[in-house]
């Protein structure tokens, strides 16, 4: 199987695996992925999903040999049917979703890592906005996610240069969440990702709907929706639990409901 999946402890683990090609995408990987995601999505025991690579690299994009076989999907297939649906089902999981970058992230994979809710990175990974360097553009959303991360002008920079950027050097520039240092990586990772599936799932992905919102709204627009979006998450029965747990001084057993 090119994607390893796997749920424990309320986490759903999506890893990449082909580790012999550094995790690049084939059309299998591609829709593997988007079962794996459908899945963590529908499956009310998961509580985060995490996307991370077997191996050393995180994802090197799309396999090139794929891209360019005779009898192949083709760029247009391959954005599609491939790339296109995965970006979307991350942005519309109600969930959140971490990208665990475990070393190289280049074209379609820094893209996807990207595309996830927070990143955190291994201090030796990098990031590579590789297209420029076969003549094409940044898909996977590219275009869309590196400018709102780091402004228009560096995010031109980066794609038309395709320079590699270190983990250290992305958090620096707001283009992730974290570097983690190698020797607390597994440490620090674990403890963040179970700290996250302890909390009230639903206000989460109700706060990543808000955010998602507020590229497109006005103030005015972004309060009624953070009114609406509130009485949502007052309704749950995580609130409750929360409100009960700080008036009792002890700390609140969310179950994501």
């Amino acid at each position: 199987m090119e994607i390893s999946f796997e749920i424990n402890q309320g986490i759903a683990w999506i890893k990449l695996n082909r580790p012999e090609v550094y995790n690049a995408f084939n059309r299998s990987m591609a829709l593997q992925m988007q079962a794996a995601l459908d899945e963590a999505a529908q499956d009310e025991a998961v509580r985060v999903v995490v996307i991370t690579g077997n191996g050393k690299a995180f994802s090197a994009g799309q396999d090139l040999g794929e891209a360019v076989a005779p009898d192949g999907p083709g760029l247009e297939r391959i954005l599609s049917e491939h790339y296109n649906p995965i970006i979307k089902k991350i942005s519309a999981l109600a969930k959140p979703v971490i990208a665990l970058v475990n070393g190289v992230a280049a074209g379609a994979g820094a893209n996807i890592a990207l595309a996830c809710d927070i990143v955190l990175a291994h201090e030796q990974a990098s990031f590579i906005q590789a297209f420029s360097k076969i003549g094409l553009i940044p898909d996977s959303g590219g275009t869309y996610l590196l400018p709102r991360l780091i402004g228009s002008q560096k995010a031109l920079a980066l794609m038309m240069t395709g320079d590699k950027v270190s983990a250290l050097e992305a958090e620096r520039m707001n283009m992730i969440y974290k570097a983690v240092p190698a020797a607390d990586y597994d440490q620090v990772t674990n403890a963040f990702i179970s700290n996250l599936a302890s909390m009230p799932t639903k206000a989460l992905a109700l706060t990543k709907q808000a955010v998602q919102l507020s590229w497109f709204q006005s103030m005015d627009e972004q309060l009624e929706t953070e009114l609406n979006l509130q009485v949502e998450a007052g309704n749950t029965a995580d609130f409750k639990e929360g409100v009960q747990a700080f008036l009792e001084k002890r700390k609140p057993n969310f179950t994501g409901k």
